[in-house]
């Protein structure tokens, strides 16, 4: 009977010392898993010969709801269709959609984001929105070249950025395969987003 009596005392307990983990969290989970499995799938994956064989997952910045962020957003009127240079030297045809402008750490920044004129083509992709952007954490815990972010069109005047959900362009992976588009200048941040996946360059020595 003690023994049963302790048990009802400890299951609580125990109960509340779990950590209760958040939607926006167990959603930056789902996304971190999703980007794991296309980089160890070998008919997805970017990677090539050594780099393939070794990968086991990529490292990630700790989820913080901090880089979460709802921002004021409006849409660009008339935009024009322009071509976005690429790391081949190529470019790709984009035009500018809207901004999103936010705070973070008491400062307000203003991100432009852009629709790939090729992709909207495709029902699936019609809704995209495409974020490329740099900050202060490029060539120390992230690719140099910068980091991307996928959203869809918003219904109202705000979007939310989940700068945990943003990921490296495949050419920090496979630089010969690969033409990504280039950040324009409106997109360098000048802050640490210390949020997202991080990055090894362990692919281009």
């Amino acid at each position: 009977m003690k023994k049963y009596i302790l048990l009802l005392i400890l299951c609580p307990l125990f109960i509340f010392s779990q950590k209760k983990v958040s939607k926006e969290e167990l959603e930056v989970k789902k996304f971190q898993k999703e980007l794991n499995e296309e980089y160890l799938n070998p008919k997805e994956t970017p990677l090539r010969g050594e780099n393939f064989t070794k990968f086991k997952a990529h490292p990630f910045f700790p989820f913080d709801l901090k880089y979460r962020i709802k921002a004021k957003f409006s849409k660009t009127e008339n935009s024009k269709s322009f071509d976005l240079p690429t790391s081949s030297g190529k470019t790709k045809m984009y035009k500018e959609y809207g901004k999103a402008t936010f705070e973070l750490d008491g400062k307000s920044y203003t991100l432009t984001l852009y629709q790939s004129l090729d992709l909207i083509k495709q029902e699936k992709y019609k809704n995209y929105l495409f974020l490329p952007f740099r900050d202060a954490t490029n060539e120390k815990e992230t690719y140099g070249g910068g980091k991307y972010m996928d959203l869809t069109i918003p219904k109202g005047n705000t979007i939310v950025l989940d700068f945990n959900k943003s990921y490296q362009p495949y050419c920090a992976y496979n630089a010969y395969d690969y033409n990504c588009p280039i950040v324009p200048e409106e997109n360098k941040l000048p802050v640490e987003i210390r949020a997202g996946v991080m990055y090894e360059d362990i692919y281009h020595h």
